[in-house]
């Protein structure tokens, strides 16, 4: 039997129950109630009787017959009563219904109205068949002379309790097939909640659930349709570095725009490249739906950091590499020309050709900058990132005041600021009118702190995108895959205490200048 027909004969059978229950309890007060009311009906008569004048002087005459029956026979058809007795203070009757049992002692005892208290609710078997009894006694200058006893027939007892309690099972009734469809609603509604899954099918999920999410290598986080927090694993923690509290909305962490967006849009992305911490997350997103009805949204994340640092390294050395390859088909053309004036017997003008050849060899292999910056990396990132801009026809300077002497610790958050800075700078300069296209790199050194600025050539950083230019997403350039450069740039600088801003967003007079801040990079002096 499914689980959900079980709870629901459960909580019929509940129903029935304490219905059942109630219905008793309900019973029994009714039968209770009833004689109480007909055994205080019944000792109200007796006492209007017991106080009677002309009751009291036959009960101390003990008088018998005449007018006190007459009124008790009155007082009995008047009340519908079944009967309404007089006795003396020894229990015989002077008074009755039945004329013949006048002058013998009662057949139910009268001791305790004899001996001064009133007698409520006594249900007693007599002459007449058993009934709902009351006494009193009658009072003559303190002194008993006699009792009063009325009663009711039990059928009328009866008859008013079945009546009670007819209108007492319509009601359970109506309250039983009340509580049977409550719990049919109850159960249809345990089943869409469910979906209709069993109990064990319920377990089974959930092991599945906590298998999968703990047991995968990728981040993991779900949304519900509120865009509250529904579900995540540790990895998804550790990757974003934050905490991901179940039922905290996206408003409250601190997400990166771009999954904002993914969630806001709910549409299907695949790839996305996101920056979270110092970390690069690949992100993929997912809308959840069933029967048509949305539950939410799932994302996923997996990191990309250490592939794109080694993919950052390799565009450095393909750098260098272009840059070796350009020299050697230039160092090749000039043997060619050099060769040509020796096998012609120019020998004057091989030799003038050969001494300028040697001038200008010397003043290229010259570090960018001369003694200013001393660090090998430096002066490495320098001399690609100029070959990189004499490709493109940008000449990359260094600032005249640049001076660095220590050396540098952390080469991979050096190159990503310094790498990303010159490459957007070169590509500003590039695309700008003004000619020659030059970008200026300044270094300086206080104590430990590096401090780096870029200026460029070009028009400067559009009105719309100076509040936002380090989101991810956000590029002035058109072709798509960029505008992690400078959120991962002011990432890798925030991660050392440090910071990367736009000093100035340039315009008419002159290009942008970014400015850098790497606290704890550099080391003492070099000899």
């Amino acid at each position: 039997m499914r689980f959900t027909r079980q709870v629901l004969l459960l909580q019929i059978g509940v129903v029935v129950l304490v219905v059942g229950l109630g219905v008793a309890l309900v019973a029994w007060l009714l039968r209770e109630t009833t004689a109480e009311a007909y055994g205080q009906r019944a000792l109200a008569i007796a006492k209007s009787v017991a106080v009677d004048p002309d009751v009291i002087q036959a009960a101390a005459a003990r008088n018998q017959g005449g007018p006190l029956e007459q009124l008790v026979l009155n007082t009995t058809h008047a009340n519908e009563a079944l009967f309404v007795v007089i006795t003396d203070d020894h229990g015989i009757r002077l008074a009755h219904p039945t004329p013949d049992l006048i002058g013998q002692k009662v057949s139910t005892p009268a001791d305790e109205a004899l001996a001064g208290n009133d007698v409520v609710s006594a249900v007693q078997l007599g002459r007449l068949g058993v009934s709902v009894r009351s006494k009193t006694p009658i009072w003559q200058d303190s002194r008993v002379v006699g009792e009063v006893s009325v009663g009711f027939d039990v059928s009328e007892l009866t008859s008013d309790f079945n009546r009670l309690l007819l209108l007492t099972l319509a009601f359970a009734g109506f309250a039983l097939l009340l509580g049977a469809g409550a719990s049919a609603l109850l159960n249809r509604r345990l089943r869409r909640v469910t979906h209709g899954l069993e109990p064990h099918e319920l377990t089974e999920v959930l092991y599945e659930r906590e298998a999968v999410l703990h047991g995968i290598g990728e981040g993991m986080l779900a949304v519900d349709g509120s865009r509250r927090v529904s579900v995540r694993n540790d990895e998804a923690e550790r990757l974003l570095g934050i905490d991901l509290p179940v039922g905290a909305t996206l408003d409250e962490l601190d997400l990166s725009p771009r999954v904002r967006k993914a969630v806001a849009d709910g549409q299907p992305v695949d790839n996305l490249l996101a920056v979270a911490g110092n970390r690069v997350l690949v992100m993929n997103s997912r809308a959840v739906q069933r029967e048509d009805r949305a539950l939410g949204t799932v994302l996923t994340f997996r990191d990309r950091t250490d592939l794109d640092t080694l993919s950052r390294e390799l565009d450095g050395i393909r750098s260098l590499s272009d840059g070796l390859r350009a020299q050697r088909h230039e160092f090749a053309n000039r043997l060619h020309t050099l060769s040509g004036l020796l096998q012609l017997g120019h020998h004057a003008e091989a030799e003038e050709y050969l001494q300028t050849l040697t001038e200008t060899t010397a003043a290229r292999s010259a570090p960018l900058g001369g003694d200013a910056v001393r660090d090998p990396y430096l002066q490495a990132l320098l001399v690609a990132k100029s070959e990189q801009g004499l490709e493109k026809g940008v000449e990359l300077k260094l600032a005249d005041d640049s001076f660095v002497r220590g050396s540098v610790t952390d080469p991979v958050a050096t190159g990503t600021v310094i790498g990303n800075l010159v490459d957007n700078a070169l590509h500003a300069a590039r695309m700008g009118p003004r000619r020659p296209a030059t970008v200026e790199v300044g270094l300086f050194a206080e104590g430990s702190t590096l401090h780096m600025s870029v200026v460029d050539s070009g028009l400067g950083v559009p009105e719309p995108l100076r509040d936002k230019l380090f989101d991810e997403g956000v590029s002035t350039k058109l072709t798509p895959g960029h505008g992690l450069g400078l959120a991962l740039a002011r990432q890798a600088a925030r991660a050392r205490g440090g910071d990367v801003w736009l000093a100035d967003a340039g315009g008419e007079a002159a290009g942008a200048l970014f400015v850098a801040k790497l606290p704890d990079l550099l080391v003492e002096a070099l000899s």
